[in-house]
């Protein structure tokens, strides 16, 4: 077994001089690049090809279409409209995905075998489907930067950056990291030529440097405002509230003397995101048109259905608390077609019977929603992501929060921007300063090149769980339960203790190590593999407590067996990064012994 340091032969590489970030969304996805060079010039990808009216296209749908054979065909607008022009027997062939990100979200026991469900009802490995969307972009912008600088950029001259978010678990951060090692991205030799980017603390990145006339002005502000720059010295805090399309993602913020960030509260948020509102407007069409005939529709019709939900999204996106007009979503032709056949009666007979004086069909072929019936849509996930936040910023630790910065692509809703103002801002009980950019969106990927050019910026963290690992100790009576007793070697010993790294929320600084030392069980013992556990309680026992739950394993070895079962493997993690990080050391050989991580080994 080698016994090389993990990330060996990096040395040897040329270092990279851009910095390139994809921003892996749940609706939309892009990337952004800089040259180390001019750090301050961010390049924003604006090429995409086809596009939606009144939808800016600085982001690409995160769509992905697939041959029948499973190999690539196209991302994006791209893969979108070659679904949609394919036969209507054909395109049940094919394999569709749309809003996969979600998946790693949702999948309480995420592994490498996990599959995602295509339109046509098909499973693919969700692993070669994150894959084949992070290649598109590896090779969009090596284009891209080839384009640009006259000379041929390759793969080993970029430091790439991938956006998750700051919610997410573990499991789902090592997928992404497998799913671009997969794609090319980067290699498990030299894993620093990839950095994950927690998506809050990106756009926390990005915001801290906003001048005035690059935000969304209140009614009552003027661009005679100081920069929003200037408002930050040293002992600020602010929250960022950043809504997506899958998840409303928070972190809360305080500027230090150095020009870095220390979190002061550890991420939080949910499944409270812009798609939320598409479900709500997919069970309206249930209750109108029945459960049966949607289900029907979404399989045999599936082109039929992304132009339905492209025509809402175009129409969702212009909703606000104070539009008077009814909002018109043109329905399909194949959608009107199919339920008079299949079902006897039009389509306006259908909402005619719902019975709701907001809900209407007018002679043009468009269902008419009235602005209350559009705001019942959105209102679930907008309570939701209003309520988490009045509850962050009660916490008294948090009281001295002065800004709060509304970023994602659902912060573009004015419906949202206006709900979050009127709970917040100045004229609320809480009164801080809400600031919104003038391109909220883009505010992950911006920052996101800005963490890849200085990944040490944000210097403290907090910890999102309690970690550790199962050992034995030396059994007590009247401390240890009987039932954990065992006996080995001839001495008694407790099974199941949690060996504590590191406890929920505890404030963890770049850089910052836990020590441990083990020992084999064997003489002739060459490797060994340790169980992680974790918990989002403070104060754990054993690893058979509720709530615990395995997470990982940890990977070691120790070649080198001379002195037996008295060996020493050292073993440090780091959990200051947006990723734990191992190393271990055989004290025997004083060589570093391999050592990694394993979330995803179920």
């Amino acid at each position: 077994m080698s016994g090389g340091t993990a990330g060996e032969g990096a040395a040897s590489r040329p270092s990279h001089f851009v910095v390139a970030a994809i921003d892996f969304g749940t609706t939309f996805s892009g990337y952004a690049f800089s040259f180390t060079r001019d750090p301050d010039s961010i390049h924003m990808m604006r090429k995409w090809e086809g596009g939606d009216p009144g939808v800016s296209n600085q982001k690409t749908p995160t769509t992905l279409l697939l041959k029948p054979d499973g190999e690539f065909h196209s991302f994006g607008f791209g893969a979108r409209d070659n679904y949609h022009d394919l036969d209507e027997v054909e395109a049940r062939k094919w394999l569709y995905f749309e809003k996969f990100k979600m998946n790693l979200h949702s999948t309480q026991d995420l592994h490498k075998g996990v599959e995602i469900e295509a339109a046509n009802g098909k499973r693919v490995l969700a692993l070669k489907v994150f894959a084949h969307a992070l290649e598109f972009f590896k090779e969009h912008c090596l284009q891209e930067l080839s384009d640009q600088s006259s000379t041929q950029i390759l793969n080993d001259d970029i430091r790439w950056v991938i956006t998750v978010p700051a919610i997410w678990k573990q499991p789902a951060k090592q997928f992404m990291r497998q799913a671009a090692y997969e794609a090319g991205l980067a290699h498990p030799d030299n894993p620093e030529q990839l950095l994950i980017a927690l998506e809050p603390e990106a756009a926390s990145i990005h915001c801290r440097k906003l001048k005035q006339r690059e935000t969304v002005p209140e009614e009552a502000e003027t661009f005679a405002a100081p920069p929003v720059a200037a408002d930050f010295p040293a002992g600020t805090q602010y929250i960022v509230v950043d809504c997506g399309g899958g998840t409303v993602d928070v972190t809360v913020h305080e500027t230090e003397e150095r020009g870095t960030l220390k979190e002061l509260h550890k991420a939080s948020g949910g499944a409270w995101g812009a798609i939320g509102v598409d479900h709500e407007f997919e069970q309206l069409l249930r209750q109108i048109f029945g459960h049966a005939f949607i289900a029907d529709f979404q399989i045999t019709k599936p082109a039929g259905w992304v132009d339905l939900m492209i025509a809402f999204e175009a129409k969702k996106r212009a909703v606000t608390m104070t539009k008077s007009n009814p909002l018109n979503i043109s329905l399909p032709f194949s959608f009107i077609d199919h339920y008079l056949k299949v079902r006897g009666e039009t389509v306006e007979e259908a909402i005619k019977r719902y019975g709701n004086k907001d809900i209407r069909w007018s002679s043009q072929g468009m269902l008419r929603l009235a602005p209350g019936a559009m705001q019942e849509l959105f209102e679930p996930v907008v309570r939701k992501a209003i309520n988490h936040v009045s509850d962050m910023l009660a916490k008294p630790d948090l009281a001295g929060v002065r800004f709060l910065f509304l970023v994602g692509g659902f912060a573009e809703s004015p419906l949202l921007q206006s709900e979050i103002r009127r709970t917040f801002g100045s004229g609320s009980e809480r009164g801080v300063r809400v600031i919104i950019p003038q391109d909220p969106g883009l505010a992950i990927l911006k920052g996101a090149v800005l963490f890849g050019l200085d990944p040490t910026v944000v210097r403290v963290r907090r910890s999102a769980l309690t970690y550790g690992v199962g050992v034995l100790n030396a059994f007590v009576d009247g401390k240890h339960p009987t039932e954990k007793k065992t006996i080995k070697g001839g001495l008694a010993w407790c099974t199941d203790v949690f060996d504590t790294f590191v406890v929920v929320d505890q404030c963890v600084a770049l850089g910052d190590i836990v020590v441990r030392s083990y020992t084999p069980a064997r003489a002739d013992q060459t490797s060994t593999i340790i169980s992680i556990f974790c918990s989002d309680k403070e104060h754990v026992r054993y690893t058979t407590d509720p709530g615990v739950r395995r997470c990982g394993e940890l990977h070691l070895d120790m070649p080198d067996t001379r002195g037996g079962k008295d060996r020493e493997l050292q073993m440090s993690m780091m959990f200051g990064d947006t990723e734990i990080k191992v190393e271990a050391m055989d004290l025997t050989s004083q060589r570093k012994a391999h050592a990694s991580i394993d979330f995803l080994n179920k």
